[in-house]
């Protein structure tokens, strides 16, 4: 589970931010789902609404990505929007709207070349690249060495330039 997921929406809530989450399906498996609604006062998100249907949310102002998955970074630089996080994400530079993008690879992810080209690719874009630190391959995970609230923190300036 993403458990520091709310540790971002509240962090996000007193920077004043109205907060909604869309995941990509396989992070839907990682997000206590229900928790998030509750605190964001919104439905998350996964899938493309029908046609006719009316759009769900507001224009974003601002894009957190965090945390990003390898394969969500490889298929976001390489243009592919099978999903709707996806869809979102690339479609955002042309709109003008920040995103800020906590990678969360392990340390063999890491280490591949499609994945520092698949960073560049992104920084080219106007993503706003965070820090981070593999984790060890088929380990429980880095959460403990992600700070999500960072994602606020590289988003602010470019929000602050546009009040």
């Amino acid at each position: 589970m993403v458990t520091d997921v709310g540790k971002l929406i509240t962090a996000a809530h007193e920077w004043h931010w109205d907060v909604e989450v869309i995941a990509t399906p396989q992070g839907l498996g990682f997000l206590d789902v229900e928790a998030v609604e509750a605190q964001t006062g919104h439905p998350t998100r996964s899938a493309w609404r029908s046609p006719g249907e009316p759009r769900p949310t507001r224009p974003a102002v601002a894009i957190a990505v965090a945390p990003a998955s390898f394969n969500t970074v490889n298929k976001w630089a390489a243009g592919i929007s099978d999903s709707l996080a996806l869809g979102v994400l690339r479609e955002a530079p042309a709109m003008g709207i920040p995103v800020a993008v906590l990678p969360y690879p392990n340390s063999a992810q890491d280490a591949h070349p499609a994945y520092r080209q698949s960073l560049a690719r992104l920084r080219e874009t106007g993503a706003l690249i965070g820090s981070h630190e593999p984790h060890r391959p088929k380990a429980s995970g880095g959460a403990d060495h992600c700070r999500l609230e960072e994602a606020l923190e590289l988003l602010a300036p470019a929000l602050s330039a546009r009040a």
